[in-house]
């Protein structure tokens, strides 16, 4: 098994999704193109969270837009993983981001009921 690679580090992947114009959401695209990248998306999407949640102002609007994007975005395999962050709090941060994965179906297109 190999190991992850060390770049990008999950400050960096969490400007890209923080700011999230159309170069960041070409880098966040590649990064999910490449199975090695999973834990530094995630953990990326965690720090990124976490800076929300502890924001003076919370923009609900962009981080539900942003779970919204990923959860049609992001392949099957990063699905659950997203879904895992989403509801890791109960922080309005949190609760937004959820909403948008909610809101993009990306759960039931990678897992359909029988």
């Amino acid at each position: 098994m190999s190991t992850p690679a060390a770049f990008p580090d999950r400050d960096t992947t969490a400007a890209k999704l923080s700011a999230f114009g159309e170069a960041d959401q070409a880098f966040v695209k590649l990064l999910m193109e490449n199975p090695e990248q999973d834990e530094n998306l995630v953990e990326g999407l965690y720090r990124h969270l976490d800076l929300a949640a502890e924001a003076r102002l919370l923009n609900s609007m962009k981080l539900e837009k942003l779970g919204q994007w990923l959860g049609n975005e992001a392949p099957a395999r990063l699905q659950m993983r997203l879904m895992e962050a989403a509801r890791s709090s109960l922080h309005p941060a949190y609760q937004a981001f959820r909403n948008g994965l909610a809101k993009s179906g990306g759960l039931g297109k990678a897992f359909p009921k029988a």
